[in-house]
């Protein structure tokens, strides 16, 4: 079994590869990074070493690189591959899409009806199907009529922290013991194989919610109001107490309307949230807190982990102060190296906090979700470094 994987980053090795090789797949990486497609088609194999007490280490094996900027090699890879994958980050879904649509379309020229099963590993909902809407565009109204039979776009959620990293190893990747992909089962077509470590379920919502909702949501909170305290790492503020309880209280608050919503069991669901926490306060990874809370412009959008469930809880009649707080915080986050941080703020100096959260956050100005932000941004910024760290 062959895959083509895009993305050498440190997810991509040190996840979704490392999985994908261990369920005896041939993995081929379309990378951009040089030196990094040149070790890996030298070596054919990487370290990958968990973030526990004994440091655990696993060679992966049966891997190889190509160049995204080799289309034609590209191509050939997908038109003879089993399953492609990807973790590249949502925004680069689009700088993907035409090599892979010249991949099917050399599929299905070369009559390869083999089933092909596309999945999205990004921090997102519905990652395959936003990738699948810019493909698509890009296929002929033959290639696609043929794609619709043998081509398939599983959405996925996917799950594990892996930061920033240096290593003398290029190659080598440290993550944390904990992992999670769920994939939708319904979108696998007859025949496929299914990938060691995978979960496969009949409905996927609940499970993209609540990763996003309670991990996302969470580490991006820890981020924010660390930030405002003047901390560096997301370890410094799960060793914050009164921080580390704001965070709970966030993951709480979404954690209601993860109950309510989906029927997820109470005490079951605190306990995932005690294990979300534990994992933010792994003393043997350090992510830096500008890391976890950089691009605060996706962060803040309609659709993601903040301003999505704090919609969805207004309409069950949840109150989320501490969430919105965190959705205050996130509109102070500001850092020189960040372009969307530094966009926020022009954007905020220019239109107004509540103009941001009207045009941009997508809440009218007379919602109460609206309402309460600018009440809490106004406090944050009127007592910043000393109302979140107190």
């Amino acid at each position: 079994m062959k895959a083509v994987h895009f993305g050498a980053g440190n997810i991509g090795r040190g996840f979704i590869g490392h999985m994908l090789s261990a369920s005896d797949y041939e993995v081929c990486f379309v990378a951009r990074n040089p030196k990094k497609i040149s070790l890996l088609q030298k070596r054919q194999e990487y370290p990958i070493t968990l973030a526990n007490a004994t440091q655990d280490t696993t060679i992966v094996h049966n891997v190889t690189a190509i160049n995204v900027n080799e289309p034609e090699r590209v191509a050939q890879e997908i038109a003879s591959a089993d399953l492609i994958t990807t973790a590249v980050g949502v925004s680069t879904l689009q700088d993907i899409a035409r090599p892979i649509a010249q991949g099917i379309h050399l599929r299905m020229k070369n009559n390869n009806l083999a089933p092909l099963h596309i999945i999205a590993c990004e921090n997102a909902i519905g990652g395959s199907t936003r990738l699948k809407k810019r493909v698509y565009p890009f296929l002929d109204e033959q290639t696609r009529n043929k794609a619709e039979r043998y081509v398939s776009f599983p959405n996925a959620a996917v799950d594990r922290i892996v930061p920033v990293q240096q290593h003398s190893d290029p190659l080598q990747v440290t993550v944390e013991p904990f992992y999670e992909w769920v994939v939708h089962r319904p979108a696998m077509m007859d025949g496929f194989k299914e990938i060691e470590g995978v979960h496969y379920v009949d409905s996927l919502e609940p499970y993209i919610e609540r990763k996003m909702f309670t991990v996302n949501t969470g580490h991006c909170a820890a981020a924010y109001f660390g930030h405002l305290a003047g901390l560096r790492t997301i370890r410094q503020v799960m060793n914050h107490a009164p921080l580390r309880e704001r965070v709970r209280q966030v993951m709480e608050e979404t954690g209601e309307l993860l109950i309510r919503k989906h029927g997820f069991n109470k005490h079951k669901h605190s306990q995932y949230i005690d294990t979300i926490l534990e994992r933010f306060a792994n003393p043997n990874l350090t992510d830096k807190v500008t890391r976890v809370g950089r691009s605060p412009l996706r962060k803040l959008s309609p659709s993601d982990r903040l301003v999505r469930p704090a919609m969805q809880a207004s309409e069950f009649g949840i109150e989320i102060p501490h969430l919105t707080s965190a959705m205050a915080a996130a509109m102070l986050f500001s850092h020189e190296y960040d372009e969307e941080a530094m966009k926020l703020q022009h954007i905020i100096r220019e239109d107004g906090a509540s103009g941001f959260v009207r045009e941009h956050m997508g809440i009218p100005d007379l919602h109460p979700v609206h309402q309460n932000i600018i009440a809490s941004y106004e406090e944050i910024k009127g007592q910043k470094n000393t109302i979140i760290i107190t």
